[in-house]
């Protein structure tokens, strides 16, 4: 009885281990696309940088290597995180920018469907990520892209600032994904 018991506690240990070792199937199949839909939206709904904003440009905020400090976190649970705190930006006030809106809206449909399949493939929708790295220079870098526009009072100038660095933020991501994302 006892070496029945034992054998059912490591085969569910087994299997659990098995299953939280294996990457989200959407993860491997659909994030990279979306992500590539995304860039294009920013990219497209937008057009190039407007030349009355190049006073008030920044230097790129987006920390190069943010990515590579997320080493050994799950791909899953960086991803959304990332896409939480893009969607969480473009739902402030977008009043003032003259882009293309059903592009826009289109880019925050995206973005909200990436959030919604990541959740379902991070058990109980985890916010915070595991590691020490990613997730609080992912947040610091986000803080700063809020303050811009809290700074420049959400004008049309603070939100192409914006759309450059995420473009640049889901750039670095796609980079991210086919490191380590296997089909």
């Amino acid at each position: 009885m006892a070496v029945l018991k034992w054998l059912s506690i490591c085969l569910t240990l087994f299997c659990q281990g098995t299953a939280a070792s294996k990457p989200c199937r959407w993860t491997q199949f659909r994030l990279g696309k979306l992500n590539d839909v995304s860039i294009d939206l920013l990219s497209d709904m937008g057009g190039l940088f407007p030349l009355m904003c190049a006073e008030e440009n920044v230097e790129q905020m987006f920390p190069e290597d943010l990515y590579k400090n997320t080493e050994g976190e799950d791909v899953s649970v960086v991803a959304l995180e990332a896409m939480r705190y893009v969607d969480q930006l473009y739902n402030n006030s977008l009043t003032s920018v003259t882009w293309n809106k059903i592009k826009l809206n289109m880019f925050q449909n995206v973005i909200y469907r990436q959030v919604q399949n990541l959740e379902l493939c991070v058990v109980g929708g985890v916010w915070e990520s595991s590691g020490d790295g990613g997730s609080v220079t992912l947040k610091t870098y986000f803080n700063k892209l809020n303050t811009v526009l809290k700074e420049k009072e959400h004008s049309a100038c603070a939100w192409e600032i914006v759309r450059k660095e995420i473009r640049e933020n889901l750039v670095q991501f796609k980079k991210f994904i086919d490191s380590r994302v296997k089909p």
